[in-house]
């Protein structure tokens, strides 16, 4: 375990934003996260942050990600509170984002937080004395699920560098594919941007990608790209993030995959997706060895217990 020979210091440390991290760092979770695997597996026991509280404010819907994190806390050994039904409190009496950011911040150690506004996460932990750990904030970024994807990445294909990766379908909103994009930059990926033109990868993304060395190319074609892809990730079209029914419909099932598609694909290709999926992907995939899209969803218990154990102070 290369990077446990110096270990780091992440008490405290906010997680916001992937781009917060050096490559050093990141390499360092991603090798504590598969010291947690068998944790997560409920194959081993350990009490790390027994006596720890994590608040867990989901102000968006939320099916994986608030469910590992509250997997990743009680493997742990701690306890979790909060929402996850904004309705359900005083945001519905006008209580500001600060304030109830100040309350959770009094009654627990870390803060995990889910927001439809882009910026949310970093604004509460300008009032937050505890960690913060952003658990996605509108079309904004989503660090835990980025460390996810890579872990996901690195187990299956062993490394990163000069591997052939297509992000494909909402570019534009998804906030995984800006996080994963730049942190597949820094890794030294062959990316390719597949969607259509209404939702391609913004310019900022993109000139991030740039500067780490990337020369990202898009296109509208995923027959093309597909056939000597290593890694094809999947996202949802998101209805919910469209100001625009209209624009909406006009996308909606542009891209399916079927395994008609994946036998013009590469027999290793594997598919991603940080799901939940609609129609983007045949359920008949689901049974092919390019499917792991079940197994990422997996490893973000792990991950998250290896990120929730370094912030608060838990040492394997």
């Amino acid at each position: 375990m290369q990077y446990f020979l110096i270990p780091m210091n992440f008490e405290g440390r906010d997680i916001i934003s992937i781009k917060d991290f050096s490559k050093k760092e990141i390499n360092y979770i991603l090798e504590y996260s598969k010291e947690m695997v068998d944790y997560a597996k409920g194959k081993k026991q350990n009490n790390l942050l027994k006596g720890k509280v994590l608040s867990s404010l989901f102000f968006e819907p939320s099916t994986r990600t608030r469910l590992s994190f509250n997997s990743a806390m009680n493997r742990l050994g701690g306890r979790i509170i909060g929402f996850s039904d904004p309705s359900g409190t005083s945001q519905k009496k006008g209580e500001s984002l600060a304030d109830t950011v100040r309350m959770a911040d009094a009654y627990s150690d870390a803060i995990v937080i889910r927001h439809p506004h882009e910026g949310a996460a970093r604004l509460a932990a300008e009032f937050a004395e505890v960690p913060v750990l952003n658990a996605g904030d509108g079309a904004g970024r989503h660090p835990t699920q980025c460390l996810l994807d890579l872990f996901t990445i690195i187990t299956e294909k062993k490394k990163i560098k000069n591997k052939k990766i297509i992000l494909l379908g909402d570019l534009k909103y998804g906030r995984t594919v800006h996080s994963i994009a730049y942190a597949l930059s820094l890794y030294g990926a062959e990316l390719t941007f597949v969607s259509p033109s209404s939702l391609k990868m913004p310019n900022e993304v993109i000139n991030e990608c740039r500067e780490l060395g990337s020369e990202p190319t898009s296109t509208a074609n995923l027959e093309k790209a597909i056939k000597d892809a290593d890694v094809l990730y999947v996202t949802r079209i998101q209805k919910e993030r469209f100001p625009d029914a209209e624009e909406y419909n006009r996308v909606v099932g542009t891209y399916k995959i079927d395994n008609s598609l994946l036998e013009r694909a590469k027999k290793d290709l594997v598919v991603m997706h940080p799901l939940p999926r609609t129609t983007e992907i045949d359920s008949e995939v689901d049974s092919t060895h390019h499917a792991v899209y079940f197994k990422q969803a997996f490893n973000g218990v792990p991950v998250r217990m290896a990120l929730l154990s370094l912030v608060m102070g838990g040492k394997l």
